[in-house]
């Protein structure tokens, strides 16, 4: 079992803090040796400060396979092509991502979005350290209330609705904020947008 640091686009990255997904395809330079169970550090360079960062572990669900390959072409080398694969999370931190300088990981301090470093496991084990412990599958999770307002004009409830829903699909959380609070401490909301806490303007309320 060989321990890997994978890194992903900004972009991607962006899309992992807005929405929840359990499994992550991650675009590969080439097909290289991993394996279905190897653990693998996620990095991204999209943080706050766009210097590289730690947001997540996983581990090889799918190893990588050749993408945009020409059937039958004796020149096509599965070895050189782009690939991808596909890990399954471990642990997130996306909300708090641990900069990739404070690990003292000098092996693996550059490289581009998709390419894959090697990491021993007391380099791995330093990663996991890090990001803290993973949250117990049965221990009771608070509950939290999260709600979306938006004033419509329809003829009807029922276009009403199907507006509602055409705004979020369109708009979606990258420009919709969605309140949320602890479930009996509705004084605590506090509006969210593109993942992250919003701090609202006086008029956007109107």
């Amino acid at each position: 079992m060989t321990q890997w640091m994978v890194a992903v686009g900004p972009e991607q990255f962006r899309s992992e803090r807005l929405y929840q997904h359990d499994q992550l395809e991650v675009p590969l330079p080439a097909v290289l040796p991993m394996a279905a169970g190897d653990p693998v550090a996620l990095v991204t360079s999209g943080g706050t400060a766009g210097e590289p960062v730690v947001f997540g572990l996983a581990r090889v669900v799918t190893p990588p396979y050749p993408i945009d390959r020409v059937p039958d072409d004796p020149d096509d080398d599965d070895a050189g092509l782009p690939a991808a694969m596909v890990v399954e999370y471990l642990s997130r931190a996306v909300d708090r991502p641990v900069p990739l300088a404070d690990l003292a990981l000098p092996d693996a301090m550059e490289f581009e979005a998709g390419d894959p470093a090697v990491l021993g496991e007391p380099a791995y084990g330093r990663i996991v350290e890090a990001l803290g412990p993973r949250p117990s599958p049965v221990a009771p999770k608070r509950e939290w209330l999260v709600s979306l307002d938006l004033p419509i004009e329809a003829d009807s409830p029922a276009e009403a609705v199907r507006i509602f829903w055409t705004y979020v699909r369109q708009l979606g959380p990258a420009e919709l904020p969605a309140f949320v609070s602890p479930r009996g401490d509705e004084t605590a909301m506090r509006p969210y947008v593109l993942g992250a806490e919003h701090e609202m303007d006086p008029e956007e309320d109107e």
